[in-house]
């Protein structure tokens, strides 16, 4: 293919202010660069893996550099990184910084062959026994090339290098979000935006653990945020018509510890989704451990991850399918959620999980790989995945089909503080006839939360590995969404 030059096109972009439309929409253009920048980086600038740069350097890469000038061919740059950044006494790590950062497509006769990606990055280093300290910023603008499907580097400028004590530029207070995660010892946030119904951002700060740099597909435990999925799964079956929200489950399925309850025969799939079952969270909550029923189903209200799981447990005997299975066929592989699993499995890169971190910030020792599907909690997923069902939640509520809106109508009792929709928590009367549907997901090292507006269209997804990261939820929300302010007031 023939190209245009490069260089005067990649200043056009950058002296022009070429607009992208990643603005209206999350892209995969987006997803793939920032997937090259997690390789090129994290894997072969922050650990030293030469066979990592090489894959992902073309061979007449060409580096321009403020301070060591210019360096040509791939070979070259290797060895450079070899006998420079790979052979000093401490660990150098690289990190990109969000803000300001941007991804713009290079197309001919309509086809994206390139990519320029332009930001700032901060470089740090790690020493034995030592905290991460600051040592320079730069601006940099890197062109990637698409080759036999694959994004090659093949030119890169890294300028205006700063040091900390001779330039104001280097930020001497972290930014916000991360001075935030700083102050609660958050390891890792994961943060994805949505406007007008689309997915438009994904951020990631941190570390997963230790100094482990958390890239943009990272995979987290979402905790109950596994629950909406089983949510929205159960309203596809109705919809379908092969699922009835107000048939008895014990047609399909009783838990041998209340089969004796006569209350058995009376729950519904709509007690469980609007959490109105009579169990506690968890039966071994009880002091026997056993389930039981503290009341009449429909007659209170009480969350419960058990009716959750009761409701697995009666859609796989009625399909005669695992619950990941039959996910997999109406809601993953519809949406494109390739990183999305209800186990742990091979198919899982263990160096990119977010690992668990306690309220000190300190690594948990527990087992993270969790074998048992539950329909209740520990899902496994990335940003992205997540992101793109929070896109379906909100297609399905705009198309004001009767199940969906029931979705968001109140379903528990008046008397009840908390409103609870089909699966989801409400936040009504925002702004004359704006709410909010919400879930949040909380377990030892993890705290997550979807917060969707569907009549303006927006959403946030967020993700972290800490215990106390459900301290930086209010700031997010009112940084991110139109209605935040008044969100944090009423959820307060």
């Amino acid at each position: 293919m023939k190209f245009y030059n490069p260089f005067f096109y990649l200043l056009y972009l950058i002296l022009f202010n070429y607009s992208y439309s990643q603005t209206k929409s999350y892209s995969k253009l987006e997803d793939e660069i920032l997937k090259a920048d997690s390789l090129l980086f994290q894997a072969g600038f922050n650990n030293c893996d030469l066979s990592a740069l090489a894959k992902v350097t073309d061979n007449s890469f060409k580096f321009y550099h403020d301070i060591s000038g210019v360096t040509t061919g791939k070979e070259d740059f290797i060895k450079g990184i070899k006998n420079n950044i790979c052979s000093i006494d401490y660990r150098p790590i690289r990190k990109l910084l969000h803000e300001n950062h941007n991804i713009y497509p290079l197309k001919q006769n309509g086809e994206i062959y390139g990519a320029v990606q332009s930001g700032k990055q901060e470089f740090y280093a790690v020493e034995k026994d030592k905290t991460k300290y600051l040592t320079s910023t730069a601006n940099f603008t890197h062109l990637w090339i698409k080759k036999d499907g694959k994004w090659i580097l093949q030119n890169v400028l890294s300028y205006n290098h700063q040091t900390p004590e001779n330039s104001n530029q280097v930020t001497k207070t972290k930014p916000g979000i991360e001075q935030l995660m700083e102050e609660n010892d958050v390891p890792a946030l994961g943060m994805a935006t949505l406007k007008e119904g689309k997915l438009t951002k994904l951020k990631m700060y941190g570390n997963l653990y230790d100094n482990q740099l958390a890239p943009v597909d990272a995979v987290f435990n979402v905790a109950s945020l596994t629950k909406p999925i089983v949510t929205m799964l159960t309203l596809k079956l109705v919809e379908n018509g092969n699922w009835d929200l107000d048939e008895p489950v014990f047609h399909y399925w009783t838990d041998p510890d209340v089969i004796n309850s006569s209350y058995s025969k009376l729950l519904t799939t709509r007690h469980i989704l609007t959490h109105q079952t009579g169990f506690s969270n968890w039966r071994w909550e009880n002091q026997d451990r056993k389930l039981k029923f503290q009341f009449k189903p429909g007659e209170g209200y009480g969350y419960s991850g058990e009716g959750y799981e009761y409701l697995k447990n009666a859609l796989e005997s009625k399909f005669e399918k695992s619950i990941d299975k039959i996910v997999d066929s109406l809601i993953f592989e519809p949406l494109g959620m390739d990183n999305t699993y209800f186990v742990w499995n091979e198919n899982i890169n263990e160096g990119k999980f977010a690992r668990w971190h306690d309220a000190e910030g300190e690594l948990y020792k527990q087992d993270y790989k969790n074998k048992n599907a539950s329909a209740a909690d520990n899902l496994l997923t990335t940003l992205h995945d997540y992101g793109k069902f929070a896109e379906y939640v909100l297609s399905k509520v705009s198309s004001g089909e009767p199940l969906y809106k029931a979705m968001v109508t109140r379903g528990n009792g008046m008397e009840n503080k908390t409103v609870i929709g089909l699966g989801w928590e409400l936040l009504p009367n925002l702004k004359k006839d704006e709410y909010a549907l919400l879930h949040t997901g909380g377990d030892i090292g993890v705290n997550t939360l979807i917060m969707l507006l569907p009549k303006t269209n927006e959403g946030i997804v967020i993700f972290t590995n800490g215990d106390n990261g459900n301290k930086l939820f209010f700031d997010l929300i009112e940084r991110n969404l139109s209605l935040g302010k008044r969100i944090n007031k009423t959820a307060q």
